[in-house]
């Protein structure tokens, strides 16, 4: 059993700035000499970037279903063994999705500061915090925090409508000076905003004086079932994996995984036209942004080359999502702009107006369930029959396909391969999955 101060990070809905308040306590934390480890709820990409920049260590992801409870218990005891404070940032609303952010903080113990951004709003604050706290009493509700206030009076306002009993977390201001850019698949990665430390600083700011930021209590976390030796299913085997701003959705448990497993692990920028690393034994092409840097991708020649050259050796590829896209033929754009992309797997993908997919979904295949997520604007048109079809956990419905091209495995879902790692391996020695 290792205790530490923890705090869940929640809200009524999305939109009301827990990653701007989880981002800038991380931030006030750590500079006031605190070893800080921060996860996120669910499967995102986006937020562990700002989050992983403010608190300086990585940032995984927790999810009662996707990582499973005893993979959340084995990273939060890891966790409170080393940190000084662990932060969580919910996911949606506190008590939307199946497990929802209400039920990962109950399992642990967690206890659970709600951020409502208060803008346009006065006594109703008071009415949100009440049915938050009390729809599920078994909940370890903290207090209540307002965002985007609009004066000090307006704070008077918001405190005053607390329900009694309940504890007053603070405020911030409304500005555009803390706020974090969004676009189509959510925030700007943490590389692309330019004055991102400005912003964490006056976000760690203006949370220094408020409740808040006082050290929350301590919550012991047990340690998990003691875990499985894993096999050496990829000893000695040397996998390049792209990293940059056009394929940085990782999950550093999946890498921690390849590693676990016997894998070295080699980095390579295609954005860079950097080649594929010599003597390179498997390929992974993680998912991204390839339709912002489709000119810069379609223009790289060596990085290309040395990707057509290891397909060509019938070296095995991963591309999921965004790595799925650089593989085709060609992509269109949300301006309707067409890009030649590698031409290794037949077929076409065009960015949409709305959201094609998204949610949790697992792929049942010859070494059981793997678990991971969806979650794209893009349609991809492909001559290809699919190999395997990822399922919705909850309906059963028809998910992802998963499509083989050569020695190509492609699919838009997201594999958390900690579920499977015996799948996970199979995906890189070209076997039959």
């Amino acid at each position: 059993m290792s205790a530490c101060p923890a705090l869940f990070i929640s809200a009524p809905a999305s939109g009301q700035g827990k990653t701007t308040i989880t981002a800038g306590l991380a931030r006030l934390h750590r500079r006031q000499g605190r070893r800080v480890r921060v996860f996120k709820t669910g499967p995102d990409f986006l937020d562990p970037m700002i989050l992983a920049h403010a608190s300086g260590a990585p940032v995984e992801s927790l999810d009662l279903w996707m990582v499973g409870e005893n993979g959340c218990r084995q990273l939060l005891a890891e966790a409170a063994r080393e940190a000084d404070l662990i932060l969580i940032e919910g996911v949606m609303g506190l008590y939307d999705g199946t497990p929802s952010s209400a039920d990962l903080a109950t399992a642990f113990g967690v206890p659970v500061a709600a951020v409502i951004g208060a803008k346009a709003m006065a006594q109703t604050f008071g009415a949100i915090a009440f049915g938050l706290a009390n729809f599920r009493p078994q909940v370890p509700f903290f207090g209540v925090f307002a965002n985007r206030v609009g004066s000090e009076r307006h704070a008077r306002m918001l405190e005053e409508a607390v329900p009694q009993g309940m504890r007053w977390l603070g405020y911030i201001a409304s500005t555009s000076e803390i706020e974090l850019p969004e676009r189509h698949l959510g925030l700007h990665t943490a590389g692309e905003i330019s004055d991102l430390d400005a912003r964490l600083e006056r976000a760690a700011d203006a949370l220094a004086s408020t409740p808040l930021a006082v050290l929350p209590p301590a919550v012991e976390f047990a340690e998990p079932q003691a875990p499985v030796a894993l096999p050496r299913l990829l000893d000695g085997m040397r996998i390049a994996v792209a990293r940059d701003a056009a394929f940085s959705f990782i999950y550093p448990a999946n890498i921690r995984l390849l590693e676990a497993l016997g894998a070295n692990v080699r980095y390579f920028s295609p954005l860079a036209d950097e080649p594929v690393p010599d003597a390179s034994d498997a390929l992974y092409l993680p998912g991204g942004y390839p339709e912002l840097h489709a000119q810069a991708l379609a223009g790289h020649t060596r990085s290309a080359d040395t990707i057509r050259a290891h397909a060509a050796s019938a070296k095995p590829i991963y591309a999921e999502c965004g790595g799925m896209l650089y593989l085709l033929d060609a992509l269109t754009d949300s301006a309707g702009t067409t890009t030649p992309m590698l031409g290794l797997v037949p077929g076409q993908a065009a960015l949409q107006a709305r959201l094609s997919a998204l949610g949790m979904q697992q792929l049942n295949g010859l070494h059981g369930a793997m678990t991971g997520h969806t979650f794209h604007y893009s349609r991809v048109s492909t001559p290809l029959a699919p190999v395997l079809t990822a399922v919705h956990p909850h309906s059963g419905a028809p998910g992802e396909a998963v499509f083989r091209s050569g020695s190509i495995v492609a699919t838009y879902m997201h594999g958390y391969w900690p579920s499977n790692p015996a799948f996970a391996a199979a995906l890189f020695h070209g076997n039959a999955i």
